[in-house]
């Protein structure tokens, strides 16, 4: 029996939803212009009420949190088309992806009944406090340190690269409560509002003007004890889960689409090896897909979501090239399709760079041996 091949096609209500979240997002960006990386760079929070009022954030959060419950492949849809597009989303994106879902898997009956709702309507914007100058891809390393005082934590520490640090009302902080165990103990998440004295922030210029990256500065802040989501000590495993919700993403996949498109419109499809380009991207954007979806649907072996993000990334830095070559001298002009052909190594290092996320698959979900280090004394190594 002939086989009739994988019909990518969706049916039904997802083919809907696609067709009418598609039109959100064009007048998304009529309305506010058009955003590389738009989960991190198009910030309006006019477009997340919107988004709010279609029912597209927290629309997989269970019904008795406020969500709508619907099946993760809804949201991937709906989330494909607005960053596909460019479409400003930052201004919940974070908050809706995994601070949400933290403070209600994690966070007390309080918590929930304060926080949600604000991230639900699109009105409330939140960061995460994650990295640091000198703990970046090793969380277990952080130093930021909450210290018990009666009703408070007394905060002190540096983070860096906290997308939307200046202009978010909250941030999620993963912060030190005990220095005195192993590292992956003593991790603590605190929900710090922006607003409490002791908090600097410092925006981050980077190279194409964009300054969503920020460094935070906490001295002797004070954070209320009912601020601690989960269990003093014990939240490693709860900004794994984070992780896991970061990495294999569809926002890893189509955040510079629009470049692509553009590119693919100008080319010179007459030359074959043009359309073998063209088609090499079609169909990294198939698998990449793929990829997510497994991902959104349970399938994929815990703590694949590194291949996804590997895939992903590595293609958009591919899209990124292609329309450098395609476009030629227009991308030496100071304009959106050359910023976003500078901006493209940064798919690569957000999220975990490229290189600790194969680690992360040899050690974690090859279980190969780590190899000896060479400057290790007594090396066995010959």
């Amino acid at each position: 029996m002939k086989s009739s091949g994988f019909d990518f096609a969706l049916s039904g209500e997802l083919a809907e939803l696609q067709t009418h979240a598609r039109a959100v997002a064009e007048k998304g960006v009529s309305d506010h212009g058009v955003h590389n990386d738009s989960w991190i760079n198009g910030f309006s929070k006019a477009f997340s009420a919107t988004l709010a009022e279609e029912g597209w954030v927290g629309m997989t959060w269970p019904t008795e949190f406020g969500g709508g419950g619907r099946p993760p492949i809804e949201r991937v849809i709906m989330a494909e088309e607005m960053i596909g597009a460019g479409a400003p989303i930052a201004a919940s994106w974070f908050a809706d992806r995994q601070f949400g879902p933290s403070i209600y898997t994690y966070g007390s009956p309080e918590q929930q009944e304060q926080y949600l709702p604000g991230m639900l309507t699109g009105s409330t914007t939140w960061g995460i406090g994650m990295s640091e100058p000198n703990s970046g891809s090793d969380l277990a390393s952080l130093s930021t340190s909450a210290v018990r005082d009666g009703d408070t934590y007394i905060v002190n520490g540096q983070k860096i690269w906290t997308s939307g640090g200046a202009l978010a009302d909250f941030v999620y902080l993963i912060c030190r409560t005990d220095a005195s165990g192993k590292p992956h103990q003593g991790v603590s998440e605190l929900i710090v509002p922006m607003d409490l004295p002791g908090i600097e922030v410092r925006t981050i210029r980077d190279m194409v003007d964009n300054t969503h990256f920020c460094e935070i500065f906490f001295t002797n802040v004070e954070v209320p004890v009912e601020n601690l989501v989960g269990v003093e000590g014990g939240a490693f495993k709860q900004t794994m889960v984070q992780l896991e919700h970061e990495r294999g993403g569809i926002d890893r996949l189509v955040s510079n689409r629009p470049l692509y498109e553009l590119a693919k419109e100008r080319a010179n499809r007459g030359d074959p090896k043009v359309r073998q380009a063209i088609a090499r991207i079609e169909a990294d954007y198939h698998v990449g897909r793929l990829l997510v979806y497994r991902e959104v649907l349970k399938q994929a072996p815990k703590g694949f979501s590194a291949a996804t993000k590997v895939f992903c990334t590595e293609h958009q830095v591919r899209v990124a090239n292609f329309a450098a070559r395609v476009l030629g001298p227009e991308m030496t002009l100071d304009n959106q399709q050359s910023r976003e052909f500078c901006y493209s190594p940064s798919y690569l290092l957000a999220g975990g760079t490229s290189e600790v996320m194969r680690n992360i698959l040899g050690e974690r979900v090859l279980s190969l041996p780590r190899e000896p280090r060479a400057d290790v004394k007594n090396s066995t190594r010959t």
